[in-house]
């Protein structure tokens, strides 16, 4: 599975018990296909009396969710949205799909722009 979600990513919860909640991503289990979002599916842990924890007892912690469960969120629009991968000279990797924008921030239009002027040039010969 392509990594349309990456770490320290803005993801919202589009389905399950959290539907709705967003948060930062703190790590992806590739192998898995899940993802931990900071503040989100949280559960208890119990943990015995040990030197790391002296006091023992439960701690709540962040559980995993599937990442077909969430969607990045546009920094422009503040909504989930729809990620896709594109090629191109400078601007290649995810995509946000409605704007043509990288998810990194880099504007994809004038670089297809730059593409079909030259493609219409070159058809015109």
């Amino acid at each position: 599975m392509a990594a349309r979600i990456k770490k320290d990513d803005m993801v919202e919860v589009i389905s399950g018990d959290h539907r709705g909640a967003r948060g930062k991503v703190l790590r992806v289990l590739t192998d898995q296909d899940r993802v931990v979002i900071e503040g989100v599916n949280m559960v208890y842990r119990h943990v015995r009396k040990s030197r790391k924890n002296p006091q023992g007892g439960r701690i709540q912690k962040e559980a995993p969710i599937h990442a077909s469960n969430v969607m990045p969120v546009d920094p422009k629009t503040g909504r989930a949205t729809r990620v896709r991968f594109d090629v191109r000279r400078d601007a290649t990797g995810r995509v946000i799909s409605k704007r043509r924008m990288s998810v990194g921030g880099t504007e994809l239009s004038e670089v297809t722009r730059a593409d079909r002027s030259k493609k219409s040039k070159s058809e015109a010969r």
